[in-house]
């Protein structure tokens, strides 16, 4: 059920460089969530030490938590969870089976493998690998030969896999984190954000549900060597299924995971931790904050009007903005909370307008943490308006430049 909340209009506006084409704010509002009665069961904040951290609810993408979260952090081993999802996603498009073989190369063995003395499959030098079992060493043992080897199967190289890595994170909205290797070596120009790391965790999540199981299992033998999963959230009963941990000198301890209670599902990233301890502990306290501390809110249904844009010289001066999904965030329990959402986008939107075209956002913040951000559509097509209102149109916004200026230099 939606619960009762007001906006208050707050307009502003950014500084055009160019008209129209300029980006600004159309909207800023405060939703004030009323009526919300709630005996105060838990408490509203949470404390880490590790230096970098994010918690999201998965559903809603709501962010629950995070302390320096867009910071940038060498990934370790962490990386292999973008090293699965090249190979997840050759897979699902059929460009890769389970039962395709990879050889283990010198280079694979000699500084993945056994003698690197690092974590590994153990696979031998020129032996023949299935896919599949490849997948088990590289999630389950975090092996490095197995990394290497499906990097060079799929693309010849590390470094050509590498750069598959980038234009596929590019893809999926990874703006800031580079990769430069599928196993976790250091390298200074290797780096990733916590943010953009529980992105790619939902992303894989969501799109490869046949093959995320591979991140929960729990042990994997291979070359008559029997290895338990590094990820120790696995076997502490917090209802955790998958993902990955990582540990170099460079980066401290880090881990990439996830949990389901009672249907929610929580991602938590964490970088920076000083011992395997830590990021247990840490880990553990967190996502048990999260299951206990939010439950749902909905603040608009499916097909729910959101705002409006305004439209430069059209038949109509604005066009109403709908979201085709349920905007939901996670509420402190106990609070009455107030929330500020804006409606950003490209503008003034020049006619003629589509119908269904994406073309703003909707985000909404509690405090600084950007809670949700999702996608807005237009309602309706708007035509380009007769002379009369290009030309107003034209008035108005020459005024308001002129004003923005004059303001500007006070």
């Amino acid at each position: 059920m939606k619960f009762g909340f007001r906006f208050i209009f707050q307009a502003r506006r950014a500084g055009l460089s160019r008209f129209p084409a300029a980006r600004f704010l159309l909207l800023s509002w405060l939703i004030v969530l009323c009526c919300m009665t709630f005996a105060a069961r838990a408490q509203q904040t949470v404390q880490t030490s590790a230096p970098s951290a994010i918690l999201m609810d998965y559903d809603t993408g709501s962010v629950l938590f995070e302390k320096n979260a867009d910071d940038l952090w060498t990934p370790a081993s962490t990386v292999k969870v973008m090293t699965a999802e090249i190979v997840f996603q050759a897979l699902q498009e059929g460009r890769l089976h389970l039962d395709d073989e990879f050889s283990i190369s010198e280079t694979a063995w000699r500084e993945g493998g056994a003698p690197a003395h690092a974590s590994a499959m153990f696979a031998a030098l020129n032996s023949r690998v299935r896919v599949e079992d490849l997948i088990r060493g590289l999630l389950i043992d975090s092996g490095n030969d197995a990394a290497i080897a499906l990097a060079e199967g799929i693309a010849g190289s590390e470094g050509t896999f590498a750069t598959l890595m980038n234009r596929r994170g590019r893809e999926l909205g990874l703006t800031r984190s580079v990769f430069t290797n599928p196993w976790g070596k250091d390298d200074p120009d290797q780096k990733v954000t916590a943010r953009e790391m529980a992105q790619l965790a939902a992303h894989v999540i969501r799109t490869y549900p046949d093959y995320y199981k591979y991140f929960g299992e729990k042990e994997f033998t291979w070359n008559k060597i029997h290895q338990l999963n590094r990820n120790p959230l696995l076997t502490m009963d917090l209802g955790a299924d998958g993902l990955k941990t990582g540990n170099i000198d460079e980066s401290g301890f880090g881990l990439v995971g996830s949990a389901v209670q009672s249907g929610q599902r929580l991602i938590l990233v964490m970088y920076g931790l000083k011992n395997a301890t830590d990021r247990q502990n840490e880990a553990r306290k967190i996502l048990l904050w999260g299951f206990r501390s939010f439950e749902a809110r909905t603040l608009f249904e499916a097909g729910d009007e959101v705002g409006s844009a305004r439209v430069y010289g059209g038949a109509s001066s604005d066009v109403r903005l709908v979201t085709d999904q349920p905007v939901k965030v996670l509420v402190p329990v106990g609070s009455t909370e107030k929330l500020t959402a804006n409606i950003v986008y490209d503008g003034p939107l020049v006619p003629p307008v589509e119908a269904g075209q994406a073309l703003a956002h909707l985000r909404v913040y509690r405090g600084k943490i950007e809670m949700v951000n999702v996608p807005l559509k237009t309602a309706e097509r708007v035509e380009v308006g007769p002379l009369q209102r290009r030309a107003l149109d034209a008035g108005l916004e020459l005024g308001r430049s002129l004003i923005q200026k004059y303001l500007y230099k006070r």
